[in-house]
């Protein structure tokens, strides 16, 4: 069955995935996998659990841009909690001995996320305007 994906829903469905490769990226650097970084990446002095929840993010924003690819009612209240939690996590990874331009990515990329959210249009496709 088709349903009509307005272009708000489709453009927070890619913000979404974007916010997953980021995820992954940070996911990738924290194991070590990946041989370049755009700054200093450490949590703490333990990064095998920045790793776990970056990789636990990776794996919620995926399944959100299912939810929102199939305009689900209630991916909007989930991408608002996901988001600000995610950027609770860059903050933490931030206190955490990282700098502050590696993740710059994720925090630029979760803040548009939620700003474009809370906008009226937005949230009116979603039927969770304000009364």
């Amino acid at each position: 069955m088709y349903k009509n994906r307005p272009f708000g829903v489709t453009l927070l469905a890619i913000l979404a995935g974007l916010a997953a490769a980021v995820a992954i990226f940070h996911t990738l650097q924290m194991l070590r996998l990946l041989p370049f970084s755009l700054g200093v990446l450490n949590f703490y002095t333990f990064n095998f659990l920045g790793a776990i929840l970056w990789g636990i993010m990776a794996l919620i924003y995926i399944w959100l841009v299912r939810m929102l690819w199939s305009v689900n009612p209630q991916a909007w209240m989930f991408l608002v909690v996901l988001s600000t939690i995610n950027l609770i996590l860059d903050l933490i990874t931030w206190l955490g001995n990282t700098s502050w331009v590696a993740l710059l990515p994720s925090v630029l990329i979760n803040a548009v996320i939620l700003i474009y959210c809370l906008l009226p249009g937005v949230r009116k496709e979603f039927g969770t305007e304000a009364k």
